[in-house]
């Protein structure tokens, strides 16, 4: 089933081979792609009854991005990759009591991470056996009371960590908080901290909010719209339909993103039948930049200087100007410090930090003045940098510049990965509680929850690392192999008295033994939920605010399966006898649910009835009205120092960036081929410029070995080696691997110190070639 290297962090591997295929996104491979999805997981019949009921109104929504749906959707909402996450869910095949007792976890873990989620749905509760070296079957009931036991067996609850996907639904995160804070602790490590943590800190200082100040319809009316370090050909595909209506309308699009990517370049829609019959595509990006990793503030910082530049210009003309000066006066403060910083940046820093030249940025900045309206959208290439806040916040301050946040078309779009990773942290999922939470959980529950700070998931794994926390639950996710350093993070697990895993399917997280280890296996998305009240809906905010409800029909792929919630509500029950809250009567009928977390957080006012309308309800963003939660009531410009979003690169040393393939999401890998950029059949490749592999006197298609620096130029050790070097075009100084094997060179203190978010792009690396190609030493 495939054997990788320790130093690929068990990715799937093989031989791979670049193949470049100059096809646009979508089209006929896209629906290749789903048929082989299909073919490879599921029967015909559960495919066509689960396929048409991907985002309707009436059905479930994707278990993969979070990208909205068009309101009142009634078409044939679904992308390549939602095609995929169903399909991967709604396999046929089976990871029974059997199949466990025919591997031990020690032959398990030499295969690829592809072949373990590959097995299919776990069908019953497992408990490992450390004689035995295997998971053996339990009962729901003995199962919840040696956790239960366990748990209050800690001297202190802050002794456990309790993680949380970004797919389990608002009603299993609500309860999972309510449980864990009426244990006694705010210990919430979840994905959200290794993506767009960066935005859920720098936003809030900058305008009050912490999300995205846009909705879906705004693209229709905004007159530019800048992608910043993102990739939705791979992570966000139905994005593209969205682009497309804007490009075809005449609106540039304006791409800044260090690889080329084809779903940013052109894309044929397979929902429109002239495209598909006539291989017609419609051109994304009206302009492209390639800035080098790590050369986002400098770019951005050279688009507002340009500007200011050009306002005075147009000023001392007799013109109007390009600021927004009466938005600028009325809702904002800072602005002058702004100011001050960019006329002290220089031309010369900003070209060699962004690899952009002055022309390029002023190209970009050009096209950001002539529009009215402009919206900027941007991903993890922004946020998982060591100073990932300052980047969101320099986004914010150009938008700020000509006012465009708070009216029709115009605002700050940050693209979310898991289809609920919003809605999780809206109702509760963090560590950082503040007064009104806790106020409402008091006022509405009767019980006293803790207010001290708890572990985000650097600070959790540390915590496990140095004995402090001895109990790990997860709701869902593969926390091990989507940290940074797995070496230290996986021995870091293996201490540990304690891990309970609700999943659906088996990962590597599950491999590494504790000395009691649960797998609650828990129904998916697209399954009937039946409970004592009868079928049962639940809800997800998308990355637009946009609450709705999903109800999954399938016949659940065992009858041992309990929803998320239940299983929430089951471990509460035995971690708390003595608990103020009605577990069971809210797992009846999640509309108590629904109640309990509309009485904690009155912006959900009317959750029962909005979820029951077609398309569901907006949560309201006081950002876009205009209205700025912040300590003075005003927008805030924020200065970022200098221009080094990351560490310096010192001689020979470039800067490496981990990114997803197509056949990926997340940690699930559903193939060895990434179509887009041509590979085929393996992912133990590194991208890099041509001109970069010259510079270094390395052949193209060589092996290579890659070993992780320090800040002050210094090797850390941390190296993998034997990545095939693909000549790619790639910006210059700048290399890339897939995720999450390039996480051996990311060390747990390689984050952003502001918002904890690791630094997965911006990892400064020097190349040698490998002494042998079969040479498999660490």
């Amino acid at each position: 089933m495939g054997k990788p290297s320790d130093e690929s962090a068990h990715g799937a591997s093989g031989e791979a081979s670049f193949e470049p295929d100059d096809t646009p996104a979508g089209g006929w491979g896209s629906l290749r792609a789903v048929a082989r999805a299909i073919r490879g997981q599921m029967a015909v019949a559960r495919s066509a009854e689960a396929l048409p009921r991907v985002n309707q109104p009436a059905g479930f929504d994707c278990p993969g991005c979070a990208w909205p749906d068009p309101r009142h959707t009634s078409s044939f909402e679904f992308c390549e990759n939602g095609a995929k996450a169903v399909s991967w869910e709604a396999t046929s095949k089976r990871a029974t009591p059997e199949f466990f007792a025919a591997h031990t976890l020690a032959e398990m873990w030499e295969w690829n991470d592809h072949a373990l989620e590959d097995a299919g749905r776990i069908t019953h509760p497992m408990a490992y056996d450390p004689m035995q070296d295997r998971y053996v079957p339990v009962s729901w009931e003995e199962a919840a009371t040696r956790i239960g036991t366990a748990l209050r067996a800690l001297p202190d609850p802050a002794m456990a960590e309790f993680y949380t996907s970004g797919r389990a639904s608002n009603e299993a995160a609500f309860l999972y908080q309510l449980f864990v804070r009426e244990y006694g602790c705010n210990n919430f490590p979840d994905c959200s901290n290794m993506c767009h943590e960066a935005s859920s800190v720098g936003l809030p200082e900058a305008i009050g909010v912490g999300k995205g100040t846009v909705q879906l319809e705004d693209f229709e009316h905004a007159d530019a719209v800048f992608c910043i370090g993102h990739n939705p050909g791979t992570n966000h595909p139905r994005m593209l339909s969205t682009l497309r209506e804007v490009s075809l309308r005449g609106a540039p699009i304006v791409v800044l993103n260090p690889m080329p990517e084809r779903g940013l370049e052109r894309f044929t829609s397979p929902q429109d039948p002239a495209e598909m019959l006539t291989g017609r595509s419609v051109r994304i990006a009206s302009t492209y930049f390639k800035p080098r990793i790590g050369g986002d503030v400098a770019v951005l910082k050279g688009m507002m200087k340009w500007l200011l530049d050009a306002d005075a210009d147009d000023l001392a003309a007799g013109g109007e100007g390009l600021l927004d000066r009466a938005f600028i006066e009325e809702h904002t403060r800072g602005f002058q410090a702004l100011a001050d910083d960019l006329s002290a940046t220089s031309w010369s820093s900003i070209e060699r930090k962004s690899g952009l030249t002055r022309e390029e940025i002023a190209a970009a900045a050009g096209i950001y003045a002539k529009a009215e309206r402009v919206i900027l959208c941007y991903g993890m290439g922004i946020t998982q940098h060591r100073h990932g806040t300052q980047n969101v916040q320099q986004l914010m301050n150009l938008l700020l510049l000509r006012g465009n946040i708070g009216r029709p078309g115009a605002g700050i779009c940050p693209l979310r990965g898991h289809s609920n990773v919003q809605g999780d942290r809206t109702v509760g999922i963090t560590e950082k509680p503040d007064a009104a939470l806790l106020d409402g959980i008091r006022r509405t529950y009767g019980f006293e929850p803790p207010a001290a700070h708890g572990h985000d998931a650097v600070a959790a794994i540390k915590a496990i690392a140095g004995g402090r926390s001895k109990a790990l639950l997860s709701l869902g996710g593969n926390l091990a192999v989507a940290m940074p350093d797995p070496q230290a993070t996986f021995a870091a697990l293996r201490t540990l008295d304690l891990a309970v895993h609700i999943a659906t399917k088996t990962n590597r997280s599950h491999l590494i033994p504790a000395r009691q280890m649960f797998l609650l296996p828990c129904l998916g998305r697209t399954e009937l939920d039946v409970q004592a009240s009868g079928p049962q809906s639940v809800t997800v905010e998308d990355s637009m605010s946009m609450v709705h409800a999903s109800q999954g029909r399938l016949k659940p792929a065992s009858p041992q399966l309990r929803s998320e919630p239940a299983i929430v509500a089951m471990l509460a029950r035995a971690t708390l006898p003595a608990s103020k809250v009605d577990w069971e009567g809210m797992v009846a009928d999640y509309d108590r649910i629904r109640d309990g977390i509309e009485s904690v957080f009155p912006i959900f006012a009317g959750y029962n009835t909005k979820i029951r309308e077609p398309g569901g309800f907006h949560l309201e963003n006081a950002a876009a009205l205009r209205r700025w939660n912040t300590p003075d009531g005003k927008a805030r410009f924020l200065v970022a120092p200098g221009l080094d979003e990351d560490p310096a690169s010192g001689p020979d040393l470039l800067t490496l960036a981990t990114v997803r393939s197509h056949d990926q999401y997340n940690t699930t890998i559903y193939g060895l081929d990434d179509r887009y950029r041509g590979i085929k059949g393996g992912r133990d490749v590194l991208f890099v410029n041509p001109a970069d592999l010259a510079a270094l006197g390395l052949a193209a298609d060589a092996y290579v070995d890659v070993e992780a620096h320090r800040e002050d130029g210094l090797p850390t050790g941390r190296v993998i080696r034997r990545l095939k070097a693909v000549a790619f075009d790639i910006a210059r100084g700048s290399v890339a691997m897939y995720y999450p094997e390039g996480n051996t060179l990311i060390g747990l203190d390689d984050h952003d110190p502001r918002s904890g978010t690791p630094g997965y792009k911006s990892v400064p690396v020097r190349l040698s070639a490998s002494v042998d190609r079969h040479d498999d030493a660490a």
